[in-house]
């Protein structure tokens, strides 16, 4: 299995050091990843450094350069506990709200982002929950990808293509099978540990660039998969959260 990156939580305040760390460990292999820009960052837990001025610049740089950017949400403030179509999280930034209030979310997000300049066609949603209202407002607002759910290769459902990410990442690593798989990072929380493991998977040679994804063939998802998909998910978040207990 080949295996993708995906860098989330990309604002003008986040941790600037961490951040190109991974970039440097990325720009060593040549290896273009997805990163997810939240166009009107109000998160606080995000707020790590004083916001870079060039902020906008600097992404349409990287843009340029090969990055794909996808649309982070809108301020990524979480407001309710519903979990989605994609249940392994216990909160959402969409799922659960009108159509009509996600419409808007959704036109507001695309036009931050192209007033800055950025382009795109691609959907991340935080916390990996949304529900048929965020598919149909992603439509209507000219997203057709999301990248979210489980699989070893682009499926379409919704009328809309999903780049899949890992259940899990030794797993991942581990399956021999052709296709491709996302392994997601928050650069904000990493630590030295997450960094080694990092420059250990890319000394694999298994990683390649998102746009990978591009190359190979979109297949139909039935509902027997969708089912399956749904059920991975929520024992996925089940074990997760039995972890942090037993931890706390």
């Amino acid at each position: 299995m080949r295996i993708a990156i995906r860098m989330d939580d990309i604002t003008p305040d986040m941790d600037w050091k961490k951040f190109l760390r991974f970039k440097e460990i990325l720009d060593d292999c040549g290896i273009c990843p997805l990163i997810g820009v939240v166009p009107d960052n109000r998160d606080k837990k995000l707020r790590i450094d004083p916001p870079r001025e060039d902020f906008w610049e600097y992404v349409k740089g990287l843009q340029e350069h090969g990055w794909v950017i996808a649309m982070h949400g809108l301020n990524h403030l979480y407001t309710t506990r519903n979990p989605g179509m994609f249940p392994i999280g216990g909160k959402s930034e969409f799922a659960g709200l009108s159509y009509v209030r996600q419409d808007e979310m959704i036109r507001e997000g695309k036009r931050i982002l192209e007033s800055r300049g950025i382009v795109t066609d691609i959907f991340m949603a935080p916390s990996h929950s949304f529900d048929k209202n965020t598919l149909r407002a992603l439509k209507k607002n000219g997203f057709y990808v999301v990248t979210d759910g489980f699989g070893t290769g682009p499926f379409r459902t919704e009328d809309l293509i999903f780049y899949p990410i890992s259940v899990k990442r030794s797993a991942s690593f581990e399956d021999t099978r052709a296709g491709i798989v996302t392994f997601v990072y928050h650069t904000n929380s990493m630590n030295e540990k997450d960094f080694e493991k990092l420059e250990s998977l890319m000394d694999s040679g298994r990683v390649v660039s998102y746009t990978e994804f591009k190359k190979l063939e979109i297949r139909d998802r039935s509902i027997v998969e969708e089912a399956s998909e749904f059920v991975t998910a929520k024992a996925k978040y089940t074990v997760m959260q039995v972890r942090k207990r037993l931890k706390g």
